[in-house]
């Protein structure tokens, strides 16, 4: 995983975003099931295995173009990133 991950911010439900999960679900919903081998976040486009940062949250790009939430991530004093559970 980078060190510097883009922040996208928040959700804008004026533009495309890719649904989250909390993790990832073979077995969800076929609306969902977009296959579109990129994620979306705020229109712009992700490859599948990209992470991103909205705010705090670490999302990750899968398969099926869909986010699945890591964790939370937070720098520490020496400006590194730690992921936490």
């Amino acid at each position: 995983m980078k060190k510097n991950l883009p922040q996208v911010g928040a959700p804008d439900p004026e533009l495309k975003t890719s649904p989250i999960f909390d993790e990832y679900d073979e077995e969800a919903p076929a609306e969902f099931d977009v296959e579109t081998g990129v994620c979306y976040f705020n229109g712009e486009t992700y490859p599948i295995g990209e992470y991103v940062l909205s705010g705090s949250e670490l999302l990750r790009c899968e398969r099926r173009g869909v986010w699945v939430r890591e964790g939370e991530v937070r720098p520490d004093p020496e400006r590194r990133m730690h992921v936490k559970d």
